[in-house]
C-alpha cells in the first residue's frame, strides 16, 4: 500500500481508500455481514482510509463502520460527514448551522462508537448559513476533543478559502474522475495553494468507467436516477470511456485500474475512495496501484477524454443545487 498525507495534517492515508456508502443499501441490498467482512479485508490489505456519512443509511452506515471497527480502531483513519437531513419525499435539505454541528457530530460518534472522528466533513455546503459560522462550530469540535481534523465535502474554491481562513481545512472531497473533472480541477487550483488534500469520491464514474455498464439494466440502485445514466447520456459517455477499455486491454488490467492509476497521477494531493459491496472489486481496485501510466499515457486518456465532454449531469437537477457552492 503506498500512503499519501492529507493537506498539513499528520493523516497518513491509503492512496486507495474505501467509500462505504453502498454498504447502506444505496447500491442494492447489502448485507451487514458482508459489509464488516469487507472492512477487514480492506485493514488486511493495508487499506485504512474508511469514509462514511450520517445520511448513508440514515446511520445506519456508521453503525456498520462502527462494529467493524471496534477492535481495530488504531488501523483506521475514520472519515465522516454531516450536514444533510432527510425530507420525505424530497430532496434531502441541509443545515449548517452552529447547534446542529455539535447534535449531529455527537450522534455520529455514538453511532461509530469511538471517541473522535480523524477527519469531519460538512457533507454539503448549507448556502443560508454562512460558512465561517459552520467551521467555527467544527473547530469548535476540535477543541473539544471530538475531531481531530476538519474537511468540506462539494465546496467550490471560494467558499473553500473563506472556510480555510476560519480553521485549516485538511481535506476537500469531490467527486472526481477522468470523465468528471471539471469542478475538481477547478478547485484543486485553490486546495493545491493552500496545501489541502484532495479527496476523490466516485472516482470510477459511479460504474460508468469500469466496463462493467453497457446499458441501462445494467444500472441499479438510484444511479438509474442520474441523467448520466439515461437515454443518450449514457450512451454518449460509453463511447468517451472506450479508451480507456483499449488502454486496459493494451496494458492487461482492468478499465477501473487504468481510472485509478490516471487518477492517483495526478499529484501526490489526490487520493481516492472507489466505493464497493464486493471483496473481489476492493482487490481489483487495489492493483491500480501497481499499474504504471507514462505521461504520454496520462496527456493522451486526458485528451481522448477531455473535461467537460461528459452527457448528463452528475446527479437530477434538484440535487445539483446542493453541489460547488
Amino acid at each position: 500500500m503506498r500512503n499519501r498525507r492529507l493537506g498539513q495534517s499528520d493523516l497518513n492515508v491509503s492512496a486507495i481508500g474505501l467509500g462505504c456508502m453502498s454498504l447502506s443499501g444505496v447500491y442494492g441490498d447489502a448485507d451487514d455481514g458482508v459489509s464488516e467482512a469487507l472492512i477487514h479485508r480492506a485493514l488486511d490489505l493495508g487499506v485504512n482510509h474508511l469514509d462514511s456519512a450520517d445520511m448513508y443509511g440514515w446511520g445506519h452506515n456508521e453503525s456498520v463502520v462502527g462494529r467493524a471497527i471496534k477492535a481495530r480502531r488504531n488501523e483506521v483513519v475514520l472519515a465522516s460527514k454531516f450536514g444533510q437531513f432527510r425530507v420525505e419525499g424530497g430532496v434531502n435539505g441541509v443545515n449548517g448551522r452552529p447547534e446542529y454541528v455539535h447534535q449531529a457530530c455527537d450522534a455520529s460518534l455514538k453511532r461509530l462508537g469511538v471517541e473522535v472522528i480523524d477527519l469531519y466533513y460538512q457533507h454539503r455546503v448549507d448556502p443560508n448559513v454562512p460558512i465561517e459560522e459552520t467551521v467555527g462550530a467544527m473547530a469548535e469540535l476540535v477543541q473539544q476533543g471530538k475531531v481531530r481534523f476538519l474537511g468540506l465535502s462539494e465546496a467550490n474554491a471560494a467558499t473553500v478559502r473563506r472556510a480555510h481562513a476560519v480553521h485549516p481545512i485538511t481535506a476537500v472531497q469531490t467527486e472526481y474522475s477522468v470523465l468528471y473533472r471539471t469542478e475538481a480541477e477547478e478547485t484543486r487550483k485553490t486546495t493545491t495553494e493552500l496545501g489541502i488534500g484532495f479527496v476523490a469520491y466516485a472516482p470510477l464514474g459511479r460504474g460508468l468507467l469500469t466496463g462493467a455498464i453497457k446499458g441501462i439494466a445494467d444500472v441499479d440502485g438510484r444511479r438509474a436516477a442520474h441523467p448520466r445514466f439515461q437515454g443518450e447520456h449514457l450512451a454518449h459517455n460509453r463511447k468517451l470511456a472506450a479508451p480507456i477499455e483499449e488502454m486496459a486491454t493494451a496494458k492487461g488490467c482492468t478499465p477501473s485500474q487504468i481510472v485509478l492509476a490516471w487518477l492517483l497521477a495526478q499529484g501526490e494531493d489526490v487520493v481516492a475512495i472507489p466505493g464497493t459491496r464486493k471483496a473481489q472489486r476492493l482487490e481489483e481496485n487495489l492493483g491500480a496501484l501497481d499499474v504504471v501510466l507514462s505521461a504520454e499515457e496520462i496527456d493522451s486518456l486526458s485528451a481522448r477524454i477531455p473535461a467537460g465532454a461528459a452527457s448528463g449531469s452528475r446527479y437530477p437537477s434538484a440535487s445539483m443545487k446542493a453541489v460547488n457552492l
